[in-house]
Parts: C-alpha cells; sequence; structure tokens
C-alpha cells in the first residue's frame, strides 16, 4: 500500500465479534509486513497483550472487558484504541481518556480505522484527541446530545488544552 506509518507494525484487535476483526483485517491487509493479531475474549487477548510488544491495542468495550485490558495495555506502555457500538456513552469516553486511550472510535466508522491508527502513531496524546474530535465531534454531539461536555466542563477543557491526558489513570484491583 505504498508508504504508511503502519508498515510494519503489530497490532492487537480484541473483539468478542468475530465479523469486526475480519472488517478491521481487510483494513489493515494492504499494509507490508503488517501483523495482526486477534482475540475474541479477556483471557486471550490478555495473554497476547503480555507475550507480544504491540504499536497499537485497539479494544471492544463490552463483551472482553475493553476497561481491564486499556488498564493493562496502558501499564504496558502500549497506545490503545478504544472501538465500541454498545458502550457509545460520553461516560464511556470520559473513562477511556482517564485510562489512557488514545481514541475512542464507533464501530461505524471502522472503514476509516486506517487514518485513526496513523493519527495514534504520528501524534502526541493531545493532539491526537485533537484530531479525534475534529473528526468525531459531530458524531459526538449526535450521538450523546447537544451541549453534552458541559456537565463536567472543567474536564473535557482539560481534554482539548492537554491537561486531562498526560498520564492514565491505572486501575488497582
Amino acid at each position: 500500500m505504498g508508504e504508511s506509518i503502519l508498515n510494519n507494525k503489530r497490532i492487537l484487535a480484541v473483539d468478542d465479534e468475530p465479523d469486526v476483526l475480519e472488517t478491521l483485517e481487510e483494513h489493515l491487509e494492504d499494509f507490508d509486513g503488517l501483523i495482526f493479531d486477534t482475540a475474541q475474549d479477556y483471557e486471550t487477548g490478555y495473554h497476547l497483550l503480555r507475550s507480544w510488544t504491540y504499536d497499537v491495542v485497539i479494544l471492544d468495550i463490552m463483551g472482553v472487558r475493553g476497561f481491564d485490558l486499556l488498564n493493562a495495555a496502558s501499564a504496558l506502555g502500549y497506545p490503545a484504541v478504544m472501538l465500541t457500538a454498545h458502550a457509545m456513552t460520553r461516560e464511556s469516553l470520559k473513562k477511556s481518556i482517564e485510562l489512557g486511550a488514545r481514541a475512542f472510535i464507533p464501530k461505524e466508522k471502522m472503514a476509516d480505522i486506517d487514518q485513526f491508527l496513523e493519527d495514534v502513531l504520528t501524534l502526541n496524546h493531545h493532539r491526537g484527541w485533537l484530531k479525534v474530535f475534529d473528526r468525531l465531534g459531530g458524531f459526538f454531539n449526535k450521538a450523546f446530545g447537544p451541549g453534552w461536555q458541559k456537565s463536567e466542563k472543567a474536564f473535557w477543557d482539560g481534554v482539548i488544552s492537554g491537561k486531562e491526558t498526560s498520564e492514565p489513570a491505572i486501575l488497582k484491583k
């Protein structure tokens, strides 16, 4: 597929829906040397996270304990992208940011996954979130309702300014 930051990268995707994993694989199959590992459950995903070094991790939220996997990926220093349909809520978006996710993508935007992954690999944490909001701001407004950021204005202003995205909060068991 020519020159891309995705060439020769290793990516893990964890989702309990096989068709989602197949779709992601189809969108990424043309990148030279890209290794695409998949898991359909938490246990396999966690084992793979601990067994390999990943350039990017793509995680579903529901069905695979996505926030627990995000916590593990953040602790290991792997940039993670949350990909969700059922957990498309502002609370899940906020929690993803707090746990160190680099992007939060609705499954209906999977066709653009390569662009989101390239941003994660080339932009710093703050600039990456600005790009997510630039690309998906209208989608979030439609999904969460107008003024969805007002109830936690300080947090969302911090995300936009870069103050809320520097250090992920690691969950303790």
